[in-house]
């Protein structure tokens, strides 16, 4: 989110990963990301905005299953697997070592202090349980379709 409001672009994938945890994760309506995004995008155009978003969400005419649900960690280990883009971005995570890079609230006190990263205090813990949030997203997407 730091390159799309410094830069106004973001990688396509990163756009996934983040359209993922905000509508599948924390429950929030597609239509506030795709706001955010439309302007704040250089490259913004409706249709493949507004089509990525409803995509990411489960609706529209070619949307994603709902039971798709990208894990940020997973997918940031394979398409960021030494840490690069987020250094880059996040630069309180810049002496976080290689294999915490993308779960660096898991390193102990000690590691934390010794990459000047201390979860809650220079860098915000999780706020949310990606398992427990994935559960809870589909089991609102199944209620909504046996509604239908």
């Amino acid at each position: 989110m730091r390159q799309l409001v410094q830069t106004g672009w973001m990688h396509n994938r990163a756009r996934m990963i983040v359209a993922s945890m905000l509508v599948k994760d924390l429950l929030i309506d597609w239509r506030w990301g795709e706001r955010f995004f439309m302007q704040r995008l250089v490259d913004a155009d409706p249709v493949a905005n507004d089509g990525g978003w409803q995509w990411t969400a489960g609706v529209g005419a070619d949307a994603a299953p709902y039971f798709r649900v990208f894990n940020l960690v997973l997918q940031a280990a394979k398409f960021d697997p030494d840490g690069e883009y987020v250094r880059r971005w996040v630069p309180e995570l810049a002496r976080v070592p290689a294999r915490f890079i993308h779960r660096a609230w898991q390193m102990s006190a000690d590691e934390q202090r010794q990459a000047g990263c201390v979860i809650g205090k220079d860098y915000p813990a999780p706020i949310v349980d990606h398992a427990w949030a994935r559960a809870r997203g589909l089991a609102a997407y199944r209620q909504s379709k046996e509604t239908e």
